[in-house]
C-alpha cells in the first residue's frame, strides 16, 4: 500500500484531528516516558497550528500539521530504496507536487536533518477546502509501490479502530488492554480514575494533567 492508498483511506480532517489526540492520549495513559511512546500531539506547536507525530524509537516516523489550511503530513521510512539519503534528495515526486500553502512544511527544520535535507519518503496534504487527501505523482522503484513505508507508518492512521490500537498496543507494551476504556479515549471523553486505571493500573487521571493539556484532549464532568 502506498502513499495513494493512504490517501484514499484516511479519514477527514477533525475526524483525523480526533484520532491522533486519542493515540497521543492512550500512549500517555500506558508509558509515563515520554521518549518511549510512539505517538504524541502538541495543540500548541504554534499559535496557530498544532502537530500529532509519531517515532518508533527505530528511525520510522511522521508528523502533521493541522492548520487553518488543512493538514501536511510527511513519513519518513529509514529502510526505504525512496530514502533522501538513497541520492542526496527527496524522491522524485514525492515533495514536487505539494501546494504553495504547504510549501514551507517542506523545509521546516524540525522535518529535516542538521544539513536541511528533508527526511520524507511519504507526503500527502489536503487543504481545508479540498474533498480528499492528495500526494504527487510518484514513479516507485521496482521493490514495488509500497517502498515508501506508508502502508506501515501511518495504519493506526487507517484503520482507525479502538480494536486496531489494542492489538498494536498489546504487541508494543506487552499488557492486555481493556478495550472499552480504549473505545472511551477514542470517542474523546473526558478521563476518569477508573478508564485510567483499566488501561493502566499504575497511572491516576490526576498524573496526566500536562499530557491532557498538550494533547488539548477534553476535560469536564463524565456523565
Amino acid at each position: 500500500m502506498s502513499v495513494h492508498d493512504v490517501a484514499r483511506r484516511l479519514p477527514g480532517i477533525s475526524p483525523l484531528h480526533d484520532l491522533c489526540r486519542s493515540l497521543a492520549m492512550l500512549d500517555a495513559i500506558l508509558c509515563p516516558e515520554w521518549d518511549r511512546r510512539w505517538h504524541s500531539f502538541d495543540a500548541y506547536w504554534s499559535p496557530t497550528e498544532a502537530m500529532a507525530s509519531m517515532r518508533d524509537g527505530a528511525g520510522g516516523e511522521y508528523s502533521l500539521v493541522f492548520s487553518a489550511a488543512g493538514v501536511y503530513a510527511r513519513g519518513f521510512d529509514h529502510e526505504s530504496p525512496m530514502s533522501p539519503y538513497v541520492d542526496d534528495g527527496p524522491w522524485p515526486g514525492v515533495l514536487d507536487e505539494v501546494p504553495d500553502v504547504f510549501r514551507p512544511y517542506v523545509d521546516e527544520p524540525s522535518f529535516a536533518d542538521e544539513f536541511g535535507l528533508p527526511v520524507v519518503t511519504a507526503c500527502l496534504w489536503r487543504e481545508s477546502t479540498d474533498d480528499r487527501w492528495r500526494a504527487g505523482r510518484i514513479e516507485f522503484p521496482e521493490e514495488g509501490e509500497d517502498s515508501d513505508g506508508a502502508d506501515w507508518l501511518f495504519q493506526l492512521l487507517t484503520t482507525g479502530t479502538p480494536e486496531s490500537y489494542q492489538e498494536w498496543a498489546e504487541d508494543y507494551f506487552e499488557v492486555r488492554l481493556d478495550l472499552e476504556a480504549v473505545r472511551h479515549v477514542y470517542a474523546l471523553r473526558p478521563l476518569t480514575d477508573e478508564v485510567v486505571a483499566a488501561l493502566n493500573p499504575r497511572r491516576a487521571a490526576a498524573e496526566l494533567a500536562e499530557d491532557i493539556k498538550e494533547i488539548g484532549y477534553p476535560v469536564g464532568t463524565e456523565a
